[in-house]
């Protein structure tokens, strides 16, 4: 079957990791940790994906600068009692073994650090699968076009070969600026509204739902 696009780049948190809820939990409790306002888990599940200064900026406006490390340790300590039971959505691997099976290259784009990537990737196992990451703390956050533009220089991809899967209105922007196109999923962090407003060749309610789309049209 001939490939449509070669490179395909998906996000981590909310599109191949069942984190979303935790995430948005860990945020709320920092928040109260801190002392300062909880933010609503529409305010604090739409910062999913972005690097942290914006993070914190949309997330927690009342958050002193005297409180920042503070917030930031104390997210971390919620996030690391969660982290080892998080499990990716179904069928994940399977549609992961089965892209590389058929020669796409696959690549990761996510808001979070590189620390927090790797870890995450040796619990899921899933270490060797991807070819290229970009993180939050290597170059210019999402929506910036940075993380796209250099795995696609990194892997000699193409914009026109090159497919993004997030879902996160963050990740479809990023897709736009990076000239690339982009697969929204809805079952993340940003609810399927949020998604409908930006150009996507797909808006996919289930994991099982990306899984066909990709096999039938990547």
């Amino acid at each position: 079957m001939t490939r449509r696009f070669d490179l395909i780049v998906f996000d981590w948190d909310g599109t191949l990791l069942d984190s979303a809820g935790a995430i948005v939990a860990c945020i709320q409790a920092a928040a109260r940790d801190v002392g300062i306002a909880v933010p609503d888990r529409e305010r604090a599940s739409h910062v999913i994906g972005l690097g942290l200064a914006d993070a914190l900026a949309h997330a927690v406006p009342g958050l002193g600068r005297a409180q920042y490390a503070e917030f930031v340790e104390r997210y971390r300590v919620h996030f690391l009692a969660r982290d080892a039971g998080l499990a990716l959505f179904p069928g994940t691997r399977e549609m992961l073994a089965g892209l590389r099976s058929r020669g796409h290259v696959l690549a990761i784009a996510t808001g979070k650090s590189r620390a927090g990537l790797a870890r995450a990737l040796a619990t899921a196992e899933l270490a060797g699968t991807f070819a290229a990451t970009r993180c939050a703390d290597q170059c210019e956050p999402k929506p910036h076009p940075a993380m796209l533009l250099e795995l696609m220089e990194e892997l000699d991809a193409r914009p026109e070969r090159t497919l993004m899967v997030g879902d996160t209105s963050h990740d479809l922007a990023m897709a736009a600026a990076a000239g690339v196109a982009a697969v929204a999923v809805s079952y993340g962090a940003h609810p399927r509204a949020a998604l409908a407003g930006h150009a996507s060749l797909a808006l996919l309610d289930s994991s099982a739902e990306l899984a066909r789309w990709l096999d039938a049209n990547a």
